[in-house]
């Protein structure tokens, strides 16, 4: 008991240390986002279409390089800035994959299988997009996010009615240091006249904002990753090892296995070629695949966002979309 309880431990260690240097950078792009970057330029850039806003958030990845740590206050930032909701959520799911830091660990770890970095990709990218396309469905996003979230988006008649005026960085939970170092919500006026700052109050007001983000998001991600490790040590792994020849029962299993191992995308590679002599290659992009998208410790984060039923049809969707192209793959490729 005692042994799995250091192990547990030491788990949920390793996921902290891998997890919150990821995090960090999340909450420090979703900071210059609210602080340096025109709200009505930004909204107006992003397309309207849903399959086309979907693709472009996937591919946002590339310029915003984080794992499934640090995409959620990201992807938290660009909605209450308003961007279509197809594009904050295939941001959202692909991210943690369509990134050049995850293309390159992956080529790594599988050069002898370079297919499986090509279809880790394609298969990201694709389920991102179809996701993104089917909550394009909820015209108005507020229904499916946190109050909070919701709040801080504008109605489309008060946007029209800021058209002429200056950009209105909106946002919510964080907190400016006022006189006596009294803190001061950060509402529209402050927010307005945020352009107007210095470069030196800019730098203040996006520290202030990193500070309360990752109190929120750090919590949330503390209790993930102990719950994470609680269940790693738990789990029968022999049982999940005598499920991998099998074309079917070992992507389940590998689907179970990604959304509770709960490894960084960056690393996670390494992880799944342990598993390349035992199970099927099929199965191997299932875990690359869902495990980024889908994992115990960003429960909690993505509940900083939206609503649980939300969390469960998307999670619902990423995981019967995976299903079903590694199970192909496994089936007439493999």
């Amino acid at each position: 008991m005692d042994r799995q309880l250091n192990n547990a431990f030491t788990i949920f260690l390793s996921l902290l240390v891998e997890a919150i240097p990821f995090l960090l950078l999340g909450v420090l792009l979703s900071g210059l986002l609210l602080i340096f970057v025109d709200e009505r330029r930004l909204t107006s850039m992003m397309p309207r279409h849903p399959i086309l806003g979907a693709l472009v958030g996937s591919c946002f990845g590339f310029l915003f390089p984080v794992c499934e740590c640090g995409n959620v206050p990201v992807a938290r930032r660009l909605l209450i800035q308003g961007v279509p909701i197809p594009v904050a959520v295939g941001f959202l799911l692909a991210a943690p994959t369509i990134n050049p830091i995850v293309i390159w660990s992956t080529w790594v770890a599988f050069k002898q299988q370079p297919e499986i970095v090509w279809l880790r990709v394609i298969f990201s990218l694709l389920i991102a997009t179809i996701i993104g396309c089917v909550f394009s469905v909820q015209k108005d996003p507020r229904p499916i996010l946190q109050k909070l979230v919701a709040k801080s988006i504008p109605d489309r008649a008060e946007k029209n009615l800021e058209s002429d005026s200056q950009p209105m960085l909106l946002q919510s939970g964080t907190f400016l240091l006022g006189e006596g170092n009294s803190p001061i919500p950060m509402d529209e006026s402050l927010l307005s006249s945020a352009v107007k700052k210095t470069r030196g109050q800019k730098l203040r007001l996006l520290l202030d904002n990193t500070i309360q983000e990752l109190r929120e998001l750090g919590a949330v991600l503390v209790l993930g990753s102990a719950v994470a490790a609680l269940i790693q040590v738990a789990a029968p792994r022999d049982l999940i090892l005598s499920l991998g020849q099998d074309p079917v029962s070992s992507i389940v299993a590998m689907l179970v296995l990604g959304g509770v191992i709960s490894i960084c995308s960056t690393v996670d590679s390494f992880f799944a070629l342990s598993f390349a002599s035992v199970f099927t290659s099929g199965s191997l992009l299932a875990f690359l695949v869902f495990g980024p998208m889908v994992d115990i410790k960003g429960i909690g984060l993505m509940l900083s966002v939206f609503r649980p039923k939300a969390i469960i049809y998307l999670f619902a969707l990423a995981a019967l979309l995976t299903l079903l192209l590694t199970l192909i793959f496994n089936l007439h490729f493999s």
